[in-house]
């Protein structure tokens, strides 16, 4: 008797970074977690060799596409899918005719990584649906693939990571060189994680993010030259960058120095979450924020108003700018009896200040991309 799935609906969240901002593609330590804000998706084999079909709810819309002759489209969240479905056609073949139905609740343009979330689950219930074999690194990998290749943005691993590797209560400790992580408790309680959403996105976003990709590599490049190491940002120090400062320009040197700094922050900000220290969490939190606005310059008018506003609140413990940058959200650290009053406070001011109307929520360190339901045809 042979089983085969009929039907399988799966969960795919978005994901939070705690510290460890633009340091993932550049051989970096990160912290993020999977957050309680999911895409969820059903899929269905529709009996046809080549023909998929997959309908937004959110976006009110179709993709109907050829697995014969994938390319990118010209509907945003349609280069995702086309991405990660060219991706595995291309290591396994094995992709038959289905449909996917899917439905968000994950904030997109906020930072919190809704492509991710598209493509983790989209790989991982395409891998259920079919059979495929491929493990979670694989899927993480296939996701990034899909933004560098059909997207164009030469995105790092963290996102997909996060996104498959999610553990309820938990961020993960990744470092982005040898892929090794550990799982670090998130039991913060009377503090919760607020975000709030600038609900702006600079035209920056995808051209800033991939210039700043190139200006640490070339920086990279001219000091392990000088110094005769391997071409790690591992292998250099602060001294390196500092005795290179004139051969490196002022940006390219605030760049790399701001790498090295925030990978520090990361294993200071470990360490303060596992020994309960939330005040020094926050202070990481905000030293990352001024590395991300004048080192890596990444930030925007909208971000840097909603961190300084932060400051002035007791309740708030830290606060930074999260994701890509130029827009999006800032992650808080507040005591959750004062998260009604300070939302209050901040829109107001927010509104005031640049005519737009503020949007927040509250996120937990939730579960991975998982099954929520599947349906066995026995034969």
């Amino acid at each position: 008797m042979t089983k085969k799935i009929s039907e399988i609906t799966i969960s795919s969240p978005g994901r939070i970074n705690f510290i460890g901002e633009h340091v993932d593609y550049n051989d970096g330590l990160v912290l993020p977690a999977a957050i309680d804000k999911c895409i969820t998706m059903t899929f269905k084999i529709n009996g046809t060799k080549n023909i998929f079909k997959v309908k937004s709810k959110g976006f009110d819309s179709y993709l109907v596409a050829d697995l014969n002759n994938l390319k990118p489209g010209t509907e945003g969240w349609h280069n995702y899918i086309l991405g990660v479905i060219n991706e595995l056609q291309v290591i396994t073949g094995k992709i038959e005719g289905f449909d996917c139905e899917m439905e968000t609740n994950v904030p997109v343009g906020s930072g919190v990584s809704s492509s991710a979330a598209l493509e983790c689950g989209l790989a991982f219930g395409l891998n259920e649906l079919f059979d495929l074999g491929l493990n979670k690194w694989q899927l993480a990998k296939i996701g990034q693939q899909a933004e560098h290749n059909f997207v164009g943005t030469k995105c790092g691993i963290m996102d997909q990571f996060a996104s498959l590797f999610g553990k309820k209560d938990h961020a993960m400790l990744l470092d982005c060189q040898s892929l090794e992580f550990e799982y670090i408790p998130t039991l913060i309680d009377p503090y919760v994680i607020l975000l709030l959403n600038t609900n702006v996105a600079h035209n920056l976003a995808t051209s800033g993010y991939n210039t700043r990709r190139e200006e640490t590599a070339s920086g990279l490049t001219l000091i392990s030259k000088r110094f005769k190491v391997e071409k790690s940002f591992r292998n250099i120090s602060l001294t390196m960058i500092d005795e290179c400062k004139k051969e490196l320009g002022d940006i390219c040197y605030r760049r790399c120095s701001y790498v090295l700094e925030e990978n520090k922050r990361v294993l200071n900000a470990k360490e303060a979450l596992k020994q309960n220290n939330f005040v020094r969490f926050g202070e990481l939190l905000y030293e990352s924020h001024q590395g991300l606005s004048k080192k890596y310059e990444v930030s925007c008018d909208e971000l840097d108003f909603l961190v300084d506003f932060s400051k002035s609140k007791k309740d708030v413990l830290g606060a930074r700018m999260m994701g890509g940058g130029f827009g999006g959200c800032t992650l808080n650290l507040i005591h959750k009896d004062s998260v009604d009053n300070f939302v209050e406070k901040v829109a107001k001011a927010y509104k005031e200040n640049f005519g737009i109307v503020l949007s927040s929520f509250i996120c937990v360190p939730s579960q991975g991309t998982s099954i929520i339901k599947k349906n066995i045809n026995e034969s």
